[in-house]
């Protein structure tokens, strides 16, 4: 991911919680790239579990971890690993359900990311141990420098992800 790209209107965000891990936000949005428009998704810890961000962000690494999907900021080609622990079904009506152990996250993304994951047939999933460090989860800039910051990615799962429809695609 660069900076470089335009960010069309960011999404469905989503928050799941589990004693552990603490709320898990899930941000979509597709940006242009030279190839075409990319969907992605953003998943990290809001730090507010009961022991604190640090906690948070080491729950998650764990999580990862366990699931053969180490934060290292290498990416992972989850259509080539049917066994994989994280699925994105996209159903009727405009919504996507992230699930993970522990996780799982129904998202009404916009126009623009449904047609570039019905065009491509994945997703590129960031999953982070970075708490979110912003106010505005509905704000595609902040979204973006978030993403984008080193830190975000070098301490994330990076996953391809197949996409699943109940429409039979």
């Amino acid at each position: 991911m660069t900076s470089q790209t335009t960010t069309s209107e960011t999404t469905g965000t989503r928050i799941a919680r589990s004693a552990d891990l603490g709320s898990i936000a899930v941000m979509s949005w597709a940006r242009e790239a030279p190839e075409g428009t990319v969907p992605f998704l953003l998943a990290c810890p809001l730090g507010d579990g009961g022991k604190g961000p640090g906690a948070g962000s080491a729950a998650v690494a764990q999580m990862l971890d366990s699931i053969g999907l180490p934060p290292d900021g290498q990416l992972v080609d989850g259509t080539a690993r049917p066994s994989l622990q994280v699925t994105l079904l996209v159903v009727p009506g405009g919504s996507a359900v992230l699930t993970l152990p522990y996780v799982n996250a129904q998202i009404t993304p916009s126009e623009a990311w449904l047609d570039a994951v019905a065009e491509r047939g994945y997703a590129c999933l960031i999953f982070t141990t970075r708490a979110w460090t912003g106010e505005d989860m509905d704000d595609p800039e902040a979204i973006a420098a978030f993403a984008n910051a080193e830190e975000t990615l070098e301490s994330a799962a990076k996953v391809v992800l197949p996409v699943r429809s109940l429409r039979g695609h």
